[in-house]
């Protein structure tokens, strides 16, 4: 097993590497369990005798938890869905012995994504006595179903998207849990924040003032870089079925140093329309910053087949940051709107977590037959040569101060 740092959406996890059908909970009485399942199956999470606890089944159908010894039901009404037959699907189960709650759901842990729900009685005896029962339980069992994560912390509130450093929060932003505080990402995604958050990281900049304006030039005009570059790039995802809109243009700073998927710091060009394939990162962590215009982001809980609906879909603008960790914001799909009028350009930062020796080095996406591809993530072209080559277009387009689709 292996263990990650991080809190508040970032909980602290065991990666279950080998196959086994007993673990322990990190801290007893709560946290997630995670698992594959193919087909109904049965876990079972107890206290350390193995005496009372609960058994949990997936089927098909639904999700059914019991107490025992007493085999007592505890029942959600609403829950309607169990195991799901789309590639992919993995489930988890939630305990939280403070609150007196459990969850269900499927593909990443996470409020949005649960089917089933129970609340013990919350009056101060029954209070007392469900706490007191859940508090005991530490270890979970496996039956038809293999281990993959465990969560130190359960389910409770929905994830924060948007990142606010020490200035930007106050007592009502935190009460609320509108943004999530930089404090509370890893130290690896805090690293990549504090390397693109601040005031001078930004594209029109003294020494090239018009570079904005010179990248949407050169998209909108035939024979120029980013044009040309874009209409190569129809087949990047589906080699023989070439999609115009499905591409974007990734400019690279600095190198590959081993510890990221590609090289970490991507500046990723979109036109108005344009979108990425649904698609994860490679179990990396990563901090994504808008420099211009604004992106829609669809979340997924897991890659799937293409059946798979977003969970939650976002719209960030001009200077909002989010993340990705490994376990939360992994699939997702990014496209800037029809609607929009401005080339969104923002700054992608990647970077696996210190304790990650795997290193998957690839972005699993959804080609157009909905089949898993794998993209290895590249460059078109090194920032600061990009920059040089936006400066010379800018100075050499006809007529000299103007053009036709650049205000």
């Amino acid at each position: 097993m292996t263990f990650t740092n991080s809190s508040y959406g970032l909980p602290k996890f065991l990666r279950v590497k080998t196959p086994t059908d007993t673990v322990n909970l990190i801290v007893h009485g709560q946290g997630v369990v995670m698992f594959n399942a193919s087909e109904p199956c049965k876990l079972k999470i107890t206290d350390i005798s193995g005496i009372t606890g609960l058994t949990i089944k997936f089927t098909d159908e639904q999700v059914l938890v019991n107490m025992y010894p007493d085999d007592e039901p505890l029942i959600d009404t609403d829950n309607k869905k169990g195991l799901v037959k789309q590639a992919g699907a993995y489930y988890w189960f939630s305990i939280d012995s403070q609150n007196q709650r459990l969850y269900a759901g499927i593909g990443e842990a996470r409020k949005e994504n649960v089917i089933y729900e129970f609340q013990f009685n919350t009056e101060s005896n029954s209070r007392e006595r469900a706490k007191k029962f859940l508090e005991t339980l530490v270890v979970a069992k496996a039956e038809n179903l293999q281990f993959t994560t465990l969560l130190r912390d359960p389910i409770t509130g929905n994830v924060p998207l948007i990142i606010k450093d020490t200035a930007g929060l106050d007592m009502d932003s935190i009460a609320s849990g509108e943004f999530m505080p930089k404090a509370n990402l890893s130290l690896t995604s805090q690293k990549l924040y504090d390397c693109i958050s601040g005031k001078k990281f930004v594209l029109d900049t003294p020494d090239f003032p018009n570079f904005t304006k010179a990248i949407e030039y050169s998209i909108a005009t035939p024979g120029k870089w980013c044009y040309e570059t874009i209409k190569k790039k129809a087949t990047e995802f589906n080699k023989d079925i070439p999609n115009y809109y499905e591409t974007y243009l990734r400019i690279t700073l600095g190198e590959n140093n081993g510890e990221s998927p590609g090289i970490p710091y991507v500046m990723e060009i979109w036109p108005v329309a344009h979108y990425s394939p649904i698609h994860n990162h490679g179990a990396s962590s990563a901090v994504i910053r808008v420099l211009n215009g604004s992106i829609n982001v669809s979340l997924f809980p897991f890659l799937g087949d293409g059946t798979v609906v977003p969970f939650a879909k976002a719209d960030f603008k001009k200077g909002d940051i989010t993340w990705i960790s490994p376990t939360l914001n992994q699939v997702h799909q990014l496209k800037n709107l029809e609607t929009n009028k401005d080339t969104c350009i923002t700054i992608q930062c990647y970077m696996y977590e210190s304790n990650d020796i795997s290193h998957y080095e690839y972005f699993d996406y959804l080609d157009a037959d909905n089949n898993k591809q794998q993209f290895e993530p590249d460059s078109d072209m090194e920032f600061l040569k990009f920059k040089n080559l936006m400066k010379k277009e800018w100075s050499e387009r006809v007529p000299a101060n103007t053009c036709c689709t650049i205000a």
